[in-house]
């Protein structure tokens, strides 16, 4: 990929080997700053949709869309990294000349962790409540976050989160791969909202069998990392009930994927 840059006019050329002789402009939305501007286009966000777009499966493949324009509206830094960007990419049906639906809230990857616990011949499932200011509710959701799209230790990622949001440490080998099970054809991950956002995730596996009071000790427990404005309680509820009492949909989907895993004999005995 080629760009060419004009710092007046904040705008860049892309060139996409899927569509030779029709450079992309890819322009700042008003109110965009020129550093957010060139921190969109060189982040890892916007290359890697720009890697999708492009991919046996993307949109681009088989030639019957085309990329016209990029607008960047939006750029969110957490830290020196960019968090969260919002564009608009203008994509065309050559067919019918019409555009298809573009807005794009680009977050990156994500895992969350399906904890297990027997004990006393009863299930419990490890939860996390969660402020969630987008829909103005407190959330029952697996332990989950986000993963630093620079670096591909996904396993690690999830572990990490584990132990910040509820302080059970891990090892890597103590977790499984649920998305690993999907047709690669998936690219393994899932979706939860791709008419609006690129987010996948990755969501594993933990079971393991605990005394009892390791489930009292669970419950309740305040978790998180204040200074990053995470306030997590813990909750530790019957396996056979989570499915009614979460509206978490990592926790919907690790529990489908779970469910079809353990139908089909893909996972170790402890696990049956």
């Amino acid at each position: 990929m080629a760009t060419d840059s004009s710092s007046s006019t904040l705008a860049h050329t892309i060139h996409l080997p899927s569509q030779p002789g029709q450079p992309v402009p890819v322009v700042a939305a008003a109110g965009v700053s020129g550093s957010d501007f060139r921190n969109a286009i060189e982040s890892s966000l916007f290359k890697q949709w720009l890697k999708n777009i492009q991919t046996q499966t993307g949109m681009l493949a088989n030639g019957a869309m085309s990329l016209s324009q990029v607008l960047i509206q939006g750029v969110d830094m957490f830290g020196k990294r960019v968090g969260f960007l919002k564009f608009k990419a203008d994509v065309v049906d050559k067919e019918t000349g019409l555009k298809v639906p573009g807005i794009v809230f680009a977050r990156g990857p994500a895992v969350a962790v399906l904890i297990l616990l027997d004990s006393d011949g009863e299930t419990y499932a490890v939860l996390t409540e969660q402020v969630r200011v987008p829909v103005g509710k407190l959330i029952l959701e697996l332990p989950a976050g986000m993963l630093d799209a620079d670096k591909g230790d996904i396993v690690g990622a999830a572990v990490k989160e584990v132990e910040e949001e509820t302080g059970i440490h891990l090892n890597l080998d103590d977790v499984i791969d649920l998305t690993a099970f999907l047709e690669p054809s998936t690219g393994c991950k899932i979706f939860p909202s791709p008419g609006g956002c690129d987010e996948d995730i990755s969501l594993f596996l933990h079971r393991t069998e605990v005394d009892k009071g390791i489930i009292q000790q669970l419950q309740g427990k305040q978790m998180g990392l204040r200074d990053q404005g995470e306030f997590i309680k813990v909750h530790v509820a019957p396996y056979k009930n989570l499915w009614r009492m979460t509206a978490d949909a990592k926790a919907l989907m690790a529990i489908a994927l779970y469910e079809m895993a353990k139908r089909d004999g893909l996972l170790p005995s402890l696990q049956d």
